[in-house]
């Protein structure tokens, strides 16, 4: 699964030119920043597959897991902010490097917190390793919008949310090679030492990579002016904008259902797949996540054609049709729809992101400082889901994120246009 950032807002309020010059001059930069796409890719698509592993290694419920979600979304929710401020006063370059080196420490936190066997060093470590990334993300996000030619932003966003994809599909591929092939985990010394072994080469090729960043020449630059002239600010604060703020609420439940079905994704699979193991379930996780790679590029085509607001709002309700199949418990039918749902998730966040800053003038910056904080709702169903699951079974708790696309579907219908004057819809 993938977390998208649209990186068209400003942390700390930088408001420089953007990078220009010849071309060829900006491949290595934005060649170093999207590589960093994919390594958060890949540590967030190992942490679908360790909330399974933890439940059958550790013998937690899967309430219980959900606080590896609770940890990594949760340093989304608290940093976001912080990292903006370290950006605005250091720069690209030293935030990029900053979020590796923070991120390689939580990786090698991974190594004791096997040998101790209990599942709560595993929390703390993955909450720093998220702050690390959380850094990261920010400062590389924003690099890659303002590195080149305003115009072509977001071809260069699409190119590097397109790694992102690939980090995520590798994840639950290694995860489910590594930690649920008995052959594997035996091979190198047990699901302890199989841990230490992923997180610690993790640890090595990022502070590998920081190294080469930080040697790297990255030439430091603000976004550039968006709307920013005095005369372009809104007449009514951002709290008075019923359309951004009712963006900023449906992206956090969108956020909450991704997270929660990323998951969870393994325990419904695998129950309702008669004979498939975990490992199995793990690599259906990364057939999911190539579904929305393809989903992105397909949507990407059909927003040349079909307005923003219709389109998020037919997936909203495909996906609350697809969730309800899941909740059904069908054999084999629901995990198929399951996997059908990450397709049309695909667009939501970016469209929410859109949708919501639409006609704030100057304040889009700070607006969308903000819906990238809803980043943070990744907390909001990983716990109950996996409470409704120990109780009623998986199937039950995919209740949950099927209000949350009908509330999608209702932004995309009416919540983005409140406020707004009609040539603006």
């Amino acid at each position: 699964m993938v977390i998208e950032t649209d990186a068209a807002h400003t942390p700390g309020g930088l408001a420089q030119p953007s990078v220009s010059g010849p071309a060829g001059s900006l491949k290595g930069p934005l060649a170093f920043a999207i590589a960093c796409f994919l390594i958060w890719g890949l540590a967030y698509g190992l942490l679908d597959v360790l909330n399974k592993h933890f439940q059958e290694t550790l013998s937690i419920s899967q309430a219980d897991s959900a606080w590896l979600q609770i940890a990594y979304f949760g340093a989304y929710l608290l940093l976001s902010i912080p990292a903006g401020m370290l950006l605005h006063a250091r720069g690209y370059k030293f935030g990029i490097v900053s979020g590796l080196a923070v991120t390689a420490i939580g990786a090698l936190l991974f190594i004791p917190a096997a040998g101790a066997g209990a599942f709560l060093p595993f929390v703390g470590s993955m909450f720093v390793l998220a702050a690390g990334l959380c850094i990261l993300e920010t400062s590389a996000d924003t690099y890659v919008n303002v590195l080149g030619d305003p115009a072509k932003a977001s071809q260069r966003l699409n190119l590097a949310q397109s790694f992102n994809a690939l980090g995520v599909f590798f994840g639950p591929l290694i995860g489910g090679t590594v930690f649920f092939s008995p052959t594997t985990t035996q091979a190198l010394g047990g699901a302890t030492r199989s841990i230490q072994i992923v997180y610690g080469l993790i640890a090595v090729g990022v502070i590998l990579f920081a190294l080469a960043v930080w040697r790297a020449r990255l030439p430091e630059t603000g976004l550039s002016d968006h709307g920013s002239a005095e005369g372009d600010v809104p007449a009514l604060p951002l709290s008075k904008q019923p359309h951004f703020v009712a963006g900023v609420i449906t992206q956090a439940l969108y956020i909450g259902a991704q997270v929660g079905i990323g998951a969870y994704f393994i325990n419904l699979v695998t129950h309702n797949w008669q004979g498939l193991t975990s490992q199995q379930g793990a690599f259906m996780l990364s057939l999911a996540a190539i579904g929305y790679l393809v989903g992105r590029f397909f949507a990407t085509a059909l927003l040349l054609k079909i307005r923003p607001r219709a389109l998020l709002t037919a997936y909203g309700l495909i996906n609350v049709v697809l969730t309800l199949v899941v909740a059904a418990g069908i054999n084999i039918v629901s995990p198929v729809a399951l996997i059908a749902v990450f397709f049309f998730m695909s667009t939501m966040f970016a469209t929410i992101f859109a949708l919501g800053t639409t006609g704030l003038g100057a304040a889009t910056k700070r607006a969308s400082s903000l819906m990238v904080m809803a980043i943070g709702g990744g907390v909001l169903l990983p716990w109950p889901m996996g409470r409704i699951a120990d109780l009623y079974g998986a199937n039950v708790a995919f209740l949950m994120p099927a209000v949350c696309f009908a509330v999608v579907a209702w932004y995309g219908w009416k919540g983005a246009g409140l406020g707004l004057k009609a040539e603006a819809k």
